[in-house]
């Protein structure tokens, strides 16, 4: 019993670990880069799967990309698309940031854009 409640806390772990990684940045080269345009569709697209899965205020619905570009995290370019949505009233969540790999794929979304 004691040997499955230690391989289920560790499963935990590796989960939450992993739910936190959302927001973290997955480094897969693989793809070819994508362009600004692209990436701004590719982060448009995310945000309506967040929307769909309540992950997101529906209001973000109509809001167009403000910002795209390349940053540097943990030696690694990533695309980071920038949304503004006005209508939230916690200002510390108007701002939302998605990140791409080069390559176009979702690493995750948060609202600090870090």
């Amino acid at each position: 019993m004691r040997i499955q409640a230690i391989i289920i806390s560790l499963a935990l772990s590796f989960f939450s670990l992993v739910s936190m990684a959302g927001t973290g940045h997955d480094h897969g080269h693989s793809q070819p880069p994508i362009t600004q345009n692209q990436a701004e569709e590719r982060a448009t697209k995310n945000v309506s799967q967040l929307i769909e899965r309540g992950k997101v205020d529906k209001s973000w619905e109509s809001i167009k990309a403000t910002k795209s570009e390349k940053k540097k995290f943990g030696g690694n370019m990533e695309w980071v698309v920038t949304f503004n949505n006005a209508s939230i009233s916690d200002s510390s969540k108007q701002t939302l940031y998605v990140f791409l790999s080069l390559g176009g794929k979702y690493l995750g979304t948060n609202h600090t854009g870090n």
